[in-house]
């Protein structure tokens, strides 16, 4: 009986080690990517992001429309691109709108091509004969990184320049993934630039492999873009199929908008991909009353690149609450 004080205090000390213990250990978890946004770890973030804002009239109304009534979350620029300076006026007009840069190092449309901002001197490997990006990223095994740095900070300066409030950068159809060169100089951009990029894992979209990444970088589950081979008739319908299965995470959804008038059919003549028809399936998707219903029902949480970006600078605690947009 004499011992019992003594023996109640080591239990007391023991419990008490193991609750700091389990405190430290809790505190040391790796939020979640949805937490560090501010939402419960098991919600499923979406971002809708319409690419090649700038490359023709036809896409650059398609976007604006979209961005204005909130049926993308987000768009990213090609500012060597022909109508670059529609979307300046546009985004000047709306200082508000969710816009990165994307990063363009190839010309991919037989008939209809552009070429580098920076000196072309100084980045000669960049050209092809004609002067104009090479059409295939295929192509650039040959080309000099330092170049290619020179280029894409050329094209991230004019825009900051202009005034367009950058939120991310990105790269247009991936080139920047596509050797491990090229991406360490896509993310060295986005550290220079103290600008996410978005990284995944999984998919087309998926980092080049035994590349890795700094431990708190901002690592979205998947970037989601649909494959040739659709037929029109199930466009929507794999688009919900596709999203429905989607476990907890943060995701992207790239969609490619425009109207199939007689400038967008000029402009990608001979390729069907990526074309006027397949351009205005997406833009007819994403303003329906079907599909915002959809994403409604799947009880997706809709965010931005800007959200993103506050995720990406760790100023938002996970307890901290943010307002759910939905559709």
């Amino acid at each position: 009986m004499r011992y019992t004080g003594l023996y109640t205090g080591v239990v007391t000390i023991t419990f008490a080690l193991v609750l700091t213990a389990s405190t430290a250990l809790a505190q040391e978890r790796v939020m979640t990517l949805q937490e560090r946004m501010g939402y419960p770890a098991q919600a499923r973030l979406l971002n809708i992001h319409a690419d090649d804002f700038g490359m023709a009239h036809s896409i650059d109304k398609a976007i604006e429309q979209a961005l204005e009534h909130g049926w993308v979350d987000s768009a990213s620029i090609m500012v060597p691109c022909p109508w670059y300076p529609e979307v300046l006026t546009w985004a000047r007009a709306h200082p508000q709108a969710d816009l990165g840069i994307h990063m363009v190092l190839n010309s991919e449309w037989p008939g209809y091509r552009w070429g580098p901002i920076a000196s072309r001197d100084r980045v000669a490997t960049l050209i092809d004969p004609q002067g104009y990006f090479y059409n295939d990223p295929s192509r650039f095994t040959h080309l000099d990184v330092a170049q290619a740095q020179l280029e894409l900070q050329t094209q991230i300066d004019k825009a900051q320049s202009d005034g367009i409030a950058i939120t991310h950068l990105d790269s247009h159809m991936i080139a920047l993934m596509t050797t491990r060169r090229l991406f360490r100089l896509y993310e060295s951009l986005g550290q220079t630039y103290d600008l996410p990029i978005p990284l995944t894992t999984a998919g087309d979209y998926q980092m080049p492999s035994g590349e890795k990444t700094a431990p708190d970088a901002l690592m979205l589950t998947n970037v989601i873009t649909m494959d040739p081979g659709i037929p029109p008739q199930k466009w929507v319908g794999w688009y919900e199929t596709t999203l429905a299965k989607l476990k907890p995470g943060m995701y992207q959804l790239i969609v490619h908008l425009a109207y199939d008038d007689p400038e967008m059919r000029a402009a990608t003549h001979g390729i069907p991909d990526w074309g006027a028809a397949w351009r205005q399936r997406d833009f007819d998707m994403v303003r329906s009353t079907q599909f915002r219903a959809f994403l409604r029902d799947q009880h997706f949480t809709l965010v931005s690149w800007r959200q993103l970006w506050t995720a990406y600078h760790r100023r938002v605690p996970a307890s901290a609450h943010v307002a759910a947009r939905s559709r």
